[in-house]
């Protein structure tokens, strides 16, 4: 599903317009983006949890090769799956 089916989704659920569902869903992520990049989580309960993770610097082997590289430190970011939404997807 692509963002603009899902905002016609979100629309014909809701009863708002496209133009204003395409608004809302783009306040939406870009509050997730910046409490996330504030380092900070965002909880929907029963949904899941999007988070960040430090990843240290290190040095990674090239497969094939001896070539040796360093890789940088990043920060990445984090989904854990909610209770409803894993036993909705298995089916349960």
């Amino acid at each position: 599903m692509k963002k603009a089916e899902f905002i016609d989704a979100v629309a014909a659920k809701t009863g708002l317009s496209k133009k204003d569902t395409s608004g809302v869903v783009d306040a939406v992520l870009e509050t997730i983006q910046e409490a996330l990049v504030a380092k900070k989580s965002v909880s929907f309960i029963g949904f899941g949890t999007f988070s960040t993770s430090e990843r240290a610097a290190r040095t990674a082997r090239v497969p094939g090769t001896t070539r040796v590289v360093d890789v940088p430190a990043t920060t990445a970011v984090k989904f854990k799956v909610g209770k409803q939404l894993k036993e909705a997807v298995a089916g349960k």
